[in-house]
């Protein structure tokens, strides 16, 4: 008798609050939404998507064994498969709402609101690049062809597009960065529209060691390099620091490699050559 006792307010808010409920659901409105759908052809849909699913499964194994016979096509192959994949996904979402809905007003405003608010969120970033590129056209913080380094890649750029910097770096890889991300990043430029660059090469000898005439074997070895830019100035620099617990010299030597195609040649030119004539000369490096 208690429960039933407890249990009574709940009930009496039930019945009270079902006719409010009752109201709030429209059955035109349950109606309205059911009349859009054609049951019929939501079961024809799945066999749709089915085929569909079918007709990209073979595509796929398709591509992959003539990319193994025709091994020089495969990038080419690569691209008309992602072309195909894409044009199926398209054809599959049209038949499908063609087939499970009745295409009237409502419905064409209802896919058309959803397609507007998908378009805008994917074009946001799209419209930003586009700002961007005509920022970098204006400003110039590099230009095709300069050497720079930008979120941890280093290389030359090779195309500025409307949408993204195509920048290929020194073990052939192509990175795509998109234009917007280049206003709020920091980029070096080495060369900025040049063909020559610095280079800065770093020796280390023991403390005791002749740094003057280190430094003289080192000036000697990049000015006979067949890769050095002549008309500007070389520069070497020592300073001391601690390796291992041992006080050694740190010699820095700047000078500029005529292309910067040639900015690791050089270095290990002037390295190899350095490094041997610092011990002929009896100059220790430090280890």
């Amino acid at each position: 008798m208690k429960k039933l006792l407890t249990a009574a307010p709940f009930l009496s808010l039930v019945t009270a609050a079902a006719p409010a409920m009752a109201q709030e659901v429209n059955p035109e409105a349950i109606s309205g939404i059911a009349a859009m759908i054609r049951w019929g052809g939501v079961l024809t849909s799945l066999v749709v998507i089915f085929l569909g699913w079918l007709a990209l499964r073979v595509l796929k194994e398709t591509v992959e064994r003539l990319s193994r016979r025709f091994a020089s096509k495969r990038l080419l192959l690569n691209k008309l498969a992602t072309i195909l994949q894409f044009l199926i996904y398209i054809s599959i979402a049209v038949i499908t709402i063609a087939l499970s809905f009745s295409l009237d007003d409502r419905i064409l405003a209802l896919v058309g609101g959803t397609l507007a608010v998908s378009i805008g969120f994917a074009m946001k970033d799209l419209v930003a690049s586009l700002f961007a590129a005509v920022t970098i056209m204006i400003d110039r913080p590099f230009q095709v062809g300069d050497r720079v380094s930008f979120g941890g890649f280093y290389g030359d750029i090779t195309a500025i597009g409307l949408r993204s910097v195509r920048l290929q770096t020194l073990d052939d890889n192509t990175i795509t960065i998109p234009n917007n991300k280049f206003l709020s990043d920091i980029t070096s430029s080495g060369n900025y529209g040049a063909l020559d660059m610095m280079v800065t090469i770093t020796f280390y000898i023991e403390a005791d060691q002749d740094i003057d005439l280190a430094i003289d074997i080192i000036r000697q070895c990049i000015v006979t390099s067949k890769y050095m830019h002549l008309p500007k100035a070389i520069s070497a620099n020592a300073s001391q620091l601690v390796i291992d617990r041992k006080t050694a010299i740190r010699i820095n030597a700047r000078a500029y490699v005529l292309d910067t195609k040639y900015e690791k040649v050089f270095e290990s030119d002037v390295t190899i050559r350095a490094i041997k004539h610092l011990r002929e000369a009896g100059v220790r490096l430090a280890s």
